[in-house]
């Protein structure tokens, strides 16, 4: 099988000695899916009243452990994962499950931007 193209935008860069073009496979939401080892997850709501979206970080016997706001998903992330940080706590360890928190705080965020109020998780 024949490697990808060299994407066009490379062609002016540094090549590195193991430089290779790796193409993406689909990702399967469900079949894909992994539980966070942590047995937290997230709830993501947008508080219309004030702008805002809403992170509720949850246990595993459904319990709200705390709720982070902002009005950019960087703030709200960044604000999980220095908490986490500073409070030597582990939330979140699935590198899927933390591209699919700022996946969702990206749509949230676009949602509030154009008022749309048919924003759902996934």
């Amino acid at each position: 099988m024949a490697a990808p193209p060299r994407p066009a935008w490379v062609k002016d860069k540094k090549i590195g000695k193991d430089f290779e073009v790796i193409e993406s496979p689909e990702w399967d939401d469900y079949k894909d899916f992994r539980i966070e080892p942590t047995e937290h997850y997230a709830l993501i709501r947008i508080e219309w009243d004030r702008g805002k979206i809403s992170v509720a970080i949850c246990n595993k016997e459904h319990e709200i452990l705390k709720v982070f706001t902002g009005r950019r998903p960087q703030d709200i992330y960044c604000a999980i994962f220095d908490y986490e940080q500073k409070n030597n706590i582990k939330w979140f360890t699935e590198k899927s499950h933390i591209a699919y928190l700022g996946k969702e705080l990206k749509k949230a965020e676009m949602a509030l931007a154009v008022g749309n109020s048919a924003y759902y998780q996934e």
